[in-house]
């Protein structure tokens, strides 16, 4: 069964007039879902979808009663303060609100008065995490990020034997995780300077950013069960974008032989809207495993897989630093890449994740890893970009960046876009590192 349905016809156009300009992230072929209410304001925080640079108010909407049918249960649940009711309910209800949105705010529909009054204008309104993270999972799904930083640590074997195996991933800090606008303290902690017979407490001076994306977990799985390969994508609410700040010299000290910790846990920043797999239909591509690479163990392999199991979704990384700013001037991009190029994919890390037996929850999210393509302007982060820190990168200002300084804000953006498909952008994800605390 094609996966492609009508609310997918590159050929609609909105009401809501922003959502056909040229470059817009938010078509009507994209309706993706987040938490808002008014800035500034006491409301509560409820949900809402993207149209253009409007918000379709969620709860107002279901308050007219103009949406009916199973739509209309599904609509009440994603009226709460955070989404995962919604996510609860599995993709034949999520598929049905999407179809009711659509067809509302269609040009023509007949509901456009009623709807318009519902509208919310995105610069008037302030976001929140759009979900209820009960656990938080960071794989390290890009081979070429991989080999990168091992080489960096490892030149003569960058890439340890189970990579080619096994999505590997570690338990993140769902504490920490914060919506764009995010800003937060540099992070102190223990490094061991090259020489030194014992370890410094202090600031980190190799602050970084990485690229990456998140997953957002629908309905779950019972514990003690697995989801098989080719159920995991019907588990998964959607997508969003991720920067995972990471203290690199932090890390170095203590990431053995446990992995990450205190490097990773005080600060994860993701963008407040989640674009449904539906709508990123259009751009799913094949999977593909190089011939000469181990070929995935039996659960982790499908005929589903290799025909469409990875998603051409392109992504940056932009820097503004503080003199940028008070100069007004705009950000500069420092990579790009795409999600395409990932070793493992969404339904592997799901399915991988449950094979034995942990049970995943409506709300959970699972970061994809540091997403770095084959080319040196891909890199995801500046420890592959300043090679560990040893060449400086020179900005349009005259600034040099090895790491990140504070006052620096990084934002990342995210869209898929082709001929014959609409526009489908995730918006951006922005966070700015504060000085350390006394």
């Amino acid at each position: 069964m094609s996966r492609l349905n009508e609310t997918h016809d590159p050929a609609l156009t909105s009401w809501v007039a922003s959502a056909n300009l040229a470059g817009q992230d938010f078509t009507i072929q994209n309706l993706p879902f987040g938490v808002f209410r008014r800035a500034g304001s006491n409301e509560a925080f409820r949900g809402g979808v993207a149209i253009g640079d409007e918000i379709v108010d969620l709860a107002a909407l279901a308050a007219t009663g103009v949406i009916g049918g199973e739509a209309a249960a599904v609509l009440a649940a994603g009226t709460g303060p955070t989404l995962n009711e919604l996510m609860a309910l599995g993709q034949p209800a999520w598929s049905a609100l999407r179809l009711a949105l659509s067809r509302a705010l269609r040009t023509g529909s007949p509901l456009a008065d009623v709807v318009h009054a519902c509208l919310v204008s995105q610069a008037a309104a302030e976001f929140a995490v759009p979900a209820r993270i009960g656990d938080y999972t960071d794989f390290y799904t890009s081979i070429h990020h991989a080999t990168s930083v091992g080489k960096l640590f490892r030149p003569d074997n960058p890439l340890l034997p189970n990579y080619k195996w096994v999505p590997i991933g570690y338990h993140g800090r769902a504490s920490s995780i914060g919506v764009s606008g995010q800003a937060f303290a540099r992070p102190l902690g223990q490094t061991m300077p090259p020489g030194a017979e014992r370890p410094n407490f202090g600031p980190s001076q190799r602050l970084d950013y990485e690229l990456e994306l998140g997953i957002f977990i629908g309905a779950g799985n019972a514990l003690g069960s697995r989801i098989a390969i080719d159920d995991a994508e019907s588990h998964v609410f959607g997508l969003c974008l991720l920067n995972d700040w990471s203290a690199r010299d932090l890390q170095a000290w203590e990431y053995q032989p446990l992995g990450p910790f205190l490097a990773k846990n005080f600060a994860t920043t993701i963008s407040p809207w989640i674009v449904t797999l539906e709508a990123l239909a259009p751009y799913r591509t094949e999977w593909t495993r190089p011939a000469e690479d181990p070929q995935p163990l039996p659960y982790l392999e499908s005929a589903t897989l290799r025909r469409e199991g990875a998603f051409d979704i392109q992504i940056e990384a932009w820097l503004q630093t503080a003199k940028m700013r008070e100069a007004g001037e705009a950000s500069t991009r420092l990579s790009h890449s795409s999600f395409r190029h990932s070793y493992w994919t969404v339904s592997q890390m799901v399915t991988h994740h449950t094979v034995n037996g942990c049970g995943l929850m409506p709300g959970d999210l699972l970061g994809s890893g540091t997403e770095s393509g084959p080319t040196p302007e891909e890199a995801g982060s500046l420890l592959e970009l300043t090679v560990g820190g040893k060449q400086s990168l020179t900005l349009p200002n005259g600034e040099t960046r090895r790491f990140l300084e504070d006052g620096d804000t990084v934002i990342l953006r995210g869209a898929c876009e082709k001929p014959g498909a609409a526009r489908v952008g995730f918006g951006e994800v922005a966070g700015r590192v504060l000085p350390a605390q006394p």
